[in-house]
């Protein structure tokens, strides 16, 4: 059992086969990978290639792209198609804060750090350079579209621009929405999803789209290499979508999670929240296991606005390529944790469920065709990666991450054992075949444990930590976890 458990044949992907999403890898080596042979700094400023980072608020792994069929979203599959694309790709902290402070300066969070939604570089990490920070230094423009960083003012010697929308990201904006007319009390809940017949502006991130656009037509003309990193909100809650992408799915289609249901008697009962988020909006049941009528309306706003940001993806990308700006830029697409959609009668992250931790995450290089990877790989992974593909010098002793160019290089090689996720007072250790949880008390005792074996239970239903037949692979697993929790 244990020798299956990181360098075995098998691994637990979401697609069939690894194999049947395989594409032909071009055998030259991309020029873009070295610089040293070159003398003058604006000549290798020119060679090196920009690029293009989307991040997606909220966004799961349920996208053709990863097998799950149910969800349009043509533009994102796409891209995928033509990048290296990651099956089996970690947050490291599943919160919106945290989870991009980590990836943007390539640490991981400790045990009172890089935790929690107020998460911020400048308090948190206030040593480290960013990844933008370090190519602005390295001669590229670097730009801020939306929501970047969480925060809009964090780190801002990043940029040399930087644009937030606000206009619909609070409860007194609510009351200019079309269908729900607010009184505008201050103390109102806003509701958790809008159908209204609006133009695809009418919302922020259709406003973002355009505003990327026109980022890219003046980039194209100062003529440096840059980082333009785009941040959409959608599928984060409220769910609010123009009605036309709402009408993209049948609600008596939909189906509730298979295992949306309260019975888990081997988990602990600590690996369960009540959707506390989703309770900060109007008109949400009490109960914690909400009715299948409701659920399936949750799921149907969740994704009308996949399909939302997905037509907006596509617009940036149909924009890069007609300005023929494609041949030279990377593009990385994201989204920055997970999101419950019923499992486990959870809505959310905020949890270390794989549902939580599990993101999409894709690279799509110039030159390159691209591949499907299954190697695990967390999102500190990332600024090394693009360190290594843009010619520039990593931090030294800042990045915990390791470069993805080996996997590039050959798609079937493992590129790490294990990857690490915390949320609070648990941590979570992900092999290719298992999750392995230990929560630890404020005296650093073990609490509780859980152990899932991915190969038979991809849902992680059933807890086996306890099993006399696990014992010896807890032990191993513990010893690494508490390795690489980072206190």
């Amino acid at each position: 059992m244990e020798t299956n458990m990181v360098t075995g044949a098998w691994q637990t992907c979401r697609s069939n086969s690894v194999m049947k999403r395989m594409f032909t890898l071009f055998p030259a080596f991309l020029p873009l990978l070295g610089y040293a042979g070159n003398t003058e700094e604006e000549e290798t400023q020119k060679e090196r290639p920009n690029i293009l980072f989307i991040t997606v608020d909220d966004l799961r792994p349920e996208l053709a792209c990863y097998g799950e069929t149910q969800i349009k979203s043509p533009n994102i599959d796409r891209l995928a198609s033509e990048s290296y694309f990651f099956e089996r790709s970690y947050c490291n902290i599943p919160v919106s804060g945290a989870s991009r402070a980590s990836l943007f300066t390539g640490i991981r969070s400790h045990v009172n750090t890089l935790l929690t939604a107020a998460s911020w570089i400048d308090k948190d990490a206030e040593n480290a350079i960013t990844l933008p920070e370090l190519l602005k230094k390295s001669g590229y423009y670097t730009i801020s579209e939306s929501k970047v960083y969480h925060h809009d003012t964090d780190r801002e010697q990043s940029w040399d621009e930087r644009y937030r929308d606000r206009n619909d990201m609070n409860p007194e904006a609510w009351k200019n929405y079309v269908v729900y007319k607010g009184t505008g009390a201050k103390n109102e809940k806003p509701p958790a999803y809008e159908c209204a017949d609006v133009a695809d502006e009418a919302y922020i991130d259709g406003r973002t789209a355009e505003n990327a656009m026109k980022h890219l037509r003046a980039l194209k003309e100062k003529g440096k290499p840059f980082f333009l990193g785009v941040g959409f909100l959608k599928p984060h809650l409220p769910f609010n979508a123009p009605a036309k992408y709402w009408k993209m799915y049948d609600r008596n289609e939909l189906k509730v999670p298979e295992n949306f249901r309260l019975d888990f008697p081997t988990i602990p009962k600590r690996a369960f929240h009540n959707s506390g988020e989703l309770r900060t909006y109007k008109d949400i049941p009490e109960e914690r296991l909400f009715s299948e009528d409701f659920a399936k309306l949750l799921i149907h706003g969740y994704y009308a606005c996949v399909s939302y940001v997905d037509a907006q993806i596509g617009k940036v990308l149909d924009e890069l390529k007609r300005l023929e700006m494609d041949k030279n830029t990377i593009v990385v697409l994201l989204g920055d944790h997970g999101w419950n959609l019923g499992e486990h009668a959870m809505w959310n992250k905020h949890c270390n469920f794989s549902t939580s931790l599990e993101a999409p995450l894709m690279i799509k290089v110039p030159g390159r065709k691209g591949s499907a990877v299954c190697s695990v790989v967390e999102f500190i992974d990332i600024y090394p990666t693009l360190c290594d593909l843009c010619g520039v010098e990593k931090p030294v002793g800042q990045l915990q991450g390791e470069s993805l160019l080996p996997v590039m290089e050959n798609p079937r090689r493992i590129v790490k054992e294990y990857a690490v996720a915390k949320f609070k007072n648990a941590v979570t250790l992900i092999t290719p075949r298992y999750t392995y949880t230990e929560w630890f008390s404020a005296d650093d005792k073990m609490q509780d444990r859980m152990l899932f074996d991915l190969k038979v239970d991809r849902e992680e239903n059933l807890n086996v930590a306890e099993n006399a037949s696990m014992k010896s692979l807890v032990n191993k697993l513990s010893k690494e976890l508490w390795k690489r929790r980072g206190y």
